[in-house]
């Protein structure tokens, strides 16, 4: 059964996807501070164009779909990301989820089964919204659902977003990707918890497992069926990308050729680490590395064909969409 996939300018057929960048960002921003503290380096014009520019790239370079994982608690504007959709040849995938991997914003704390505004939780009426109805009073749906943990491990709210994105994944079949913190091996307690919530860990992405060192680690969670991303290349200020491919051809050498997808977690603008940090301490971190370095250096190693295709083809349709 073919199955289609909901982007920014519609549905596309699963084979439409081809290759496909599954964790990347547009556009990081932070609407209260953009309105009470303005960052210098933000041009709205001038980033727009850059990323009509960067995404057009992209596809010279045999990129078909970029997945991004901006969601609430990011800055995620997808009236912002429509304009450049419109323009470019690439397909970009928007996601639903929140990037809370410690505590909520005042309203989720407050509003919510047994809190001070009792009732259903606006965690779960915002995950299945939207993926069934639009985000934001737009046609855009989601196709992915984005959540986090990091050092500090589960918290309470960040068990209750877990418990959101599970009833969401439930009602929905979108698949969930996580923000893992590698260095705590909290992928596990991720496939643990998610597990635990009746979602199939096949469906599930473990986010930034290529920041471990760790084979046994990386090995385990892939033996449960989740995926490994390897998606940050280029972001050496957290880990050496030597250190990104030596574990990754490892994998590949030990078989888990079909639980690797790639990406970058790079951004157009983030005001997090705004370009001219990104400029002095992290050169390499766009969206255009992997098809430019790494794949090659994965070439030059004896990576097959083949299996650049599985990795950058084959997995994210399979996350994406679903399927064998």
């Amino acid at each position: 059964m073919t199955r289609s996939v909901p982007t920014f300018t519609g549905e596309v057929n699963e084979d439409a996807l081809g290759m496909t960048l599954i964790h990347e960002h547009i556009f990081v921003t932070d609407p209260e501070l953009d309105i009470n503290m303005p960052h210098p380096e933000w041009d709205e014009h001038a980033y727009l164009e850059q990323a009509v520019a960067t995404l057009s790239e992209l596809h010279s370079l045999g990129v078909r779909t970029v997945v991004d994982l901006t969601v609430p608690g990011l800055g995620r504007d997808v009236r912002r990301v429509a304009e450049v959709a419109a323009r470019v040849p690439v397909q970009i995938i928007a996601a639903t989820g929140c990037y809370a991997a410690e505590v909520l914003s005042p309203f989720f704390r407050l509003n919510g089964p047994g809190l001070v505004v009792d009732g259903p939780d606006p965690l779960v009426d915002l995950f299945v919204g939207d993926i069934e109805r639009g985000i934001a009073g737009t046609a855009v749906r989601a196709g992915m659902i984005k959540i986090a943990t990091d050092a500090a491990g589960f918290t309470p709210d960040a068990a209750r977003v877990f418990a959101a994105a599970a009833e969401a994944h439930q009602r929905t079949g979108v698949p969930i990707t996580t923000h893992s913190h590698a260095a705590s091996r909290g992928g596990i307690t991720q496939q643990d918890e998610l597990e635990r919530l009746g979602v199939p860990l096949d469906r599930v992405v473990i986010g930034h497992s290529g920041d471990s060192t760790d084979l046994a680690y990386l090995r385990g969670l892939a033996d449960r069926g989740s995926y490994l991303g390897f998606d940050r290349f280029g972001m050496t200020h957290l880990a050496r990308d030597e250190d990104r491919v030596r574990m990754l051809l490892a994998l590949l050498d030990a078989g888990y050729a079909a639980r690797i997808v790639l990406s970058h977690d790079a951004a157009i603008f983030s005001r997090v680490t705004p370009p001219s940090w990104r400029a002095t301490h992290t050169p390499d971190w766009k969206m255009s590395y992997l098809c430019e370095t790494v794949l090659p250096q994965l070439r030059a190693a004896g990576v097959d064909d083949a299996t650049v295709h599985q990795l950058m083809t084959v997995n994210p349709r399979r996350v994406l969409a679903g399927g064998a």
